[in-house]
């Protein structure tokens, strides 16, 4: 069996996978996917003692998704690791989702919040954020560093400075928010930090925290905290709104777009996950 024919097996079963989970999910919301679609790309191969060869893929589906006379396509690119003997599949994984702070937490940032200069309110211009982040969803902006593994944070910021958000903090790691020559504050690339960052930042970029996601905008932020341990894991950009007027977000690692602002499809998900909510920018304070 090869992974074309696994796949068609997969769709067309009740076998447990994270496309049959996002279909149920989906379901469960009142919304049909009538069509899907997919395509795989090869990142390497690894030939194993024994006849064995082991494959990691990306697999990139597409959902269409309706509800009453309603459409839009949710896309997410997964990683996925297969093993064959003597060319035929053995196994097929999905590889758990690399959250993005984990690269710089180890030096336990602490965010300064004491203003290092004063900043005019700012408008935030939330359709440019929007496209860009429609733009970038499922690649990487050469003009900032891309984080291979744990890019969610990073991609995020760059958003929400395509809509115009001010940069304050440089040169020090732990002050403000900021990216300036190929270097960058914690609170740009690691969630943890940006989460605290939003939650107490009075100048430059900052946002309030509201208690619901249907009370989040186009451009808005969502951070995660999926063990619901204190430490946030993750963070999406509100891009669009579902026919319940639900959060629809992108996400880098994995890279995701239209996809719904819960994540109960992720394997990182547990019932303790814990969100915030946050709009961004000045004129909501």
């Amino acid at each position: 069996m090869n992974l074309n024919q696994y796949w068609r097996d997969q769709l067309t079963s009740d076998k447990p996978n994270w496309i049959n989970r996002i279909c149920q999910l989906h379901k469960e919301r009142g919304y049909q996917v009538v069509r899907i679609t997919g395509k795989s790309q090869v990142f390497s191969k690894r030939e194993l003692p024994n006849q064995e060869k082991q494959i990691d893929y990306q697999l990139h589906v597409t959902f269409l998704i309706k509800k009453n006379q309603r459409f839009y396509r949710e896309e997410q690119c997964r990683q996925h690791q297969a093993l064959f003997y003597k060319k035929i599949l053995q196994r097929d994984q999905e590889l758990p989702e690399q959250f993005c702070d984990q690269v710089e937490q180890r030096s336990n940032p602490i965010i300064e919040l004491t203003p290092v200069e004063e900043l005019e309110r700012f408008v935030y211009d939330r359709n440019a954020a929007v496209r860009y982040a429609e733009h970038w969803w499922n690649d990487a902006n050469p003009a900032y560093q891309f984080f291979e593994v744990n890019d969610c944070t990073n991609y995020i910021s760059q958003c929400l400075r395509a809509g115009g958000a001010p940069m304050r903090g440089f040169p020090n790691r732990s002050t403000g928010w900021w990216y300036q020559n190929n270097d960058w504050s914690f609170s740009w690339s690691v969630a943890h930090a940006f989460r605290w960052y939003l939650s107490g930042s009075t100048k430059g970029l900052r946002a309030t925290e509201v208690d619901s996601p249907v009370k989040l905008n186009l451009g808005d932020v969502i951070c995660y905290d999926f063990a619901g341990d204190g430490r946030y894991d993750h963070t999406t950009i509100v891009v669009a709104k579902n026919a319940d007027r639900m959060p629809l977000v992108n996400a880098h690692t994995n890279n995701s777009r239209h996809r719904y602002w819960d994540y109960q499809d992720s394997m990182a998900w547990t019932p303790e996950c814990q969100y915030k909510f946050f709009r961004i920018g000045s004129d909501v304070l």
